[in-house]
């Protein structure tokens, strides 16, 4: 069950869409809205009727209603996909089934009611949108358990990720092989001026990652900050700032190698702070990121610049000035750990006083894992964060910092 044959969607499909090589129970296949996730699903499934042999399948949808309106009747459906009208499936829906002219049977299920699974067997199963289902974990389950005819049963699974437990659960499965298509990748198939629209409101956003990349944005357990928590508060424009700084955290070294050079502006307005931009760097020489922190300040409008002093000392300030920084350059040095610096403004975070302005998808990254069990590198651009936060909103007593 691992060659498509000579179906002519061999050559209309993605290499996303096309089932992968190896041997798996489970195929993941990710995508965003209109990636052509339905198609692949209506696809694999012919085959496996008409061309695999395979019998007995389970189609599985949140609802009874999806699956017939998508799945089966939907503009990439199983009936729809299937041009020959004599060899067209015919949908039975009191017997909630669809059979193929060869005999083969697939029923159909609703994740609204697990149970329904209990009793009947399969070969193969596919499963769309299982990040909306009702009752995700329990409905995966008593599919395993019916999933047990033939050589090698297995089951494809078409979904817009989110980080629900069965998501979770399958994506770190040893016997899941996962494929992923963004929405962009199927814009032959849609309205050019859907592309445009979603890219102009969501692009760079969490939700467009989601929604539109295909992409599982989840919050590792432990990390300081998270991604619904800044999404909640975001701003498109922040209002009149009465304060704006521009932090760096320098690399110790230069080159292809060295870590990020942390660079973020920062205002405040009463009892808020706004992120405003990441100019944020790496395997720059230290002009360069210096020249990168002057057009930030001039950018931004910033009365200073807060530079951590760890790496370079007095140095840094040379740099900077020699760039032609024009504005104060304020030297500080940490004592703390990192994580110790941060907690005090994820807890500003926490209380919804830190806002960011519009998209700053990286240092967002960085931010949600960091903390977080089997984090690694420098959180450089958290640091460069921190530090203009620190400096707009927190007491120097309270993040342990000595000012030069």
């Amino acid at each position: 069950m691992r060659a498509i044959g000579h179906m002519p969607w061999v050559i209309e499909a993605r290499p996303a869409q096309l089932m992968p090589e190896g041997d798996w129970r489970t195929w993941l296949f990710s995508g965003g809205r209109g990636a052509g996730k339905t198609r692949a699903g209506a696809e694999w499934v012919r085959w496996a009727a008409l061309f695999a042999g395979h019998s007995r399948i389970a189609l599985v949808g949140p609802t009874l209603l999806d699956v017939r309106e998508v799945m089966i009747e939907g503009e990439s459906g199983l009936v729809r996909i299937e041009t020959d009208r004599m060899r067209r499936p015919v949908f039975q829906p009191s017997r909630r089934r669809l059979v193929f002219h060869n005999g083969a049977v697939a029923q159909i299920f609703s994740a609204e009611d697990p149970d329904s699974l209990r009793g009947p067997q399969f070969e193969a199963a596919w499963c769309d949108e299982a990040a909306a289902w009702t009752y995700g974990d329990r409905t995966w389950d008593m599919l395993q358990m019916g999933l047990r005819l033939g050589a090698n049963p297995v089951a494809l699974v078409t979904t817009t990720p989110r980080p629900t437990p069965l998501i979770r659960r399958l994506v770190r499965a040893p016997d899941t092989v996962g494929t992923l298509s963004r929405t962009e990748d199927n814009a032959g198939n849609l309205a050019p001026s859907f592309i445009a629209a979603m890219r102009a409101a969501y692009g760079g956003t969490a939700l467009g990652r989601q929604e539109l990349d295909g992409v599982l944005l989840d919050d590792p357990e432990g990390a300081l900050f998270v991604r619904g928590q800044i999404d909640s508060v975001r701003v498109v424009l922040a209002p009149p700032l009465e304060d704006v700084v521009v932090a760096v955290d320098p690399p110790a070294t230069s080159g292809a190698g060295a870590d990020a050079c942390g660079i973020v502006a920062a205002g405040r307005a009463g009892q808020a702070a706004y992120v405003l931009g990441d100019a944020s760097a790496r395997g720059l020489k230290p002009l360069d990121w210096a020249g990168r922190v002057v057009a930030l300040v001039r950018v931004s409008g910033a009365r200073e610049v807060i530079a951590e002093a760890n790496q370079g000392g007095e140095m840094v300030r040379q740099v900077l000035e020699t760039a032609g920084c024009p504005v104060p350059v304020r030297l500080v040095q940490a004592r703390l750990s990192k994580r110790a610096r941060a907690l005090p403004v994820a807890t500003l975070y926490d209380q919804g006083r830190v806002h960011h302005v519009g998209q700053l998808a990286e240092l967002e990254d960085e931010m949600c894992r960091f903390g977080a069990e089997g984090f690694s590198g420098s959180p450089d651009r958290l640091d460069a964060l921190v530090w203009a936060v620190w400096a707009l909103m927190l007491d120097v007593r309270a993040v342990g910092v000595r000012q030069l």
